[in-house]
């Protein structure tokens, strides 16, 4: 099978669609697979890094100025016209597009020539460009329940996010209390906000840091590669606080007590398949304040704590997390609401349907 994945702008967006063609590849390794995103995201680097095939069009979203949003429009049809030459030169017999606005162009080319396509949304709230094209889409795939009332009912099927392929398939010899020098009879929270990190959490965490340590509550703190170093200029060295750029979190999620965290559509498929027990901090600087309604689903179905930035200083964090820390039965309850939201196999099921639009068979 010849596959074309479309997918660009974030990693909420990348990253599934990489783990699906893992698990594609694993399956049947004679697959032929194409990626396209847009010429000067992070999809332009990370891709090829991964060494898949990729294709960059000029599209842009529709933000700004009025002059902005009328290049963009003529970036969209420039991007149409590209991927509809490509998709003729390629042939690939299906196109999943995994959001951002680079679906759009590409989408509507394989509508125009009858090809195959299947859309995948992440977060509780349809993406923008997903809703452009979900109308003429032959399948959609979706993570939450949410979703089911926006997209067509016909030809929608909630399976998850394939994320979750990865997250089962992940590879450690890590120990936790070696690695870091940590004691395994005290509980230990993983703080990070993202591979960036954050730079208003950063803010308050050196008061919140000091709280935990004379609490005997262990933290890793993650704070991103960019920070780390202006970070620990003025944060002392704390009993049992490890702070650090970077860590394995995949690695680290199965071993520790409790996460805080953000509430991306990784994150959450994160958090579900592992069972880990969560303080979600959603950023409020995404499109359509999707991580606030992706951690919402946690925290309705008992599964997360949420805590909004605009509520968050070190006191709230620290009681927040000292409550559930002091409450095993509460983390217990969590890690089985966790699993009881976890479509472990995503991946699969979604490898199952697109045999059956192209196939015609289960």
């Amino acid at each position: 099978m010849k596959i074309c994945i479309v997918t660009g702008g974030t990693g909420g967006h990348i990253y599934p669609a990489v783990s699906l063609v893992h698990a594609l590849l694993d399956q049947d390794p004679t697959h032929e697979v194409f990626f396209i995103g847009n010429n000067d995201r992070m999809e332009a680097t990370e891709i090829p890094a991964l060494g898949f095939d990729f294709i960059g069009l000029p599209a842009k979203g529709f933000n700004g100025s009025f002059l902005a949003k009328f290049a963009a429009l003529n970036a969209l049809m420039k991007s149409r016209s590209l991927a509809l030459d490509l998709l003729r030169q390629r042939k690939p017999d299906i196109v999943i597009g995994f959001g951002g606005y680079v679906c759009v162009p590409v989408l509507q080319a394989a509508f125009t020539l009858k090809i195959k396509t299947m859309l995948h949304e992440q977060n509780s709230v349809v993406g923008k460009a997903n809703r452009v094209v979900m109308g003429k889409v032959d399948a959609i795939v979706c993570a939450y329940e949410a979703n089911l009332s926006v997209f067509p009912k016909e030809k929608t099927r909630l399976l998850g996010n394939p994320r979750t392929y990865e997250i089962k398939h992940h590879q450690t010899t890590l120990n936790m209390h070696e690695t870091y020098g940590l004691d395994p009879h005290l509980p230990t929270v993983l703080i990070v906000m993202g591979s960036l990190g954050s730079e208003s959490v950063n803010v308050l965490m050196p008061e919140a840091l000091e709280m935990f340590s004379q609490a005997n509550i262990q933290v890793i703190y993650v704070t991103g590669k960019k920070h780390y170093d202006e970070f620990i200029k003025d944060v002392k060295p704390l009993k049992h606080v490890v702070v650090t750029p970077y860590v394995d979190q995949l690695a680290l999620m199965p071993q520790i007590d409790l996460m805080v965290c953000r509430g991306g559509a990784t994150t959450a498929a994160e958090l579900t398949v592992l069972e880990v027990p969560s303080i979600i901090i959603p950023s409020p600087y995404v499109p359509n304040n999707h991580q606030y309604h992706n951690a919402k689903a946690l925290f309705d179905a008992k599964a997360s704590e949420l805590i909004q930035e605009k509520d968050l200083n070190a006191d709230a964090l620290f009681e927040r997390v000292k409550s559930l820390i002091s409450n095993p039965e509460r983390l217990k309850a969590m890690r089985s609401n966790s699993k009881n939201l976890a479509k472990a196999n995503a991946a699969e099921d979604m490898i199952r349907w697109i045999n059956e639009l192209v196939y015609g068979k289960r």
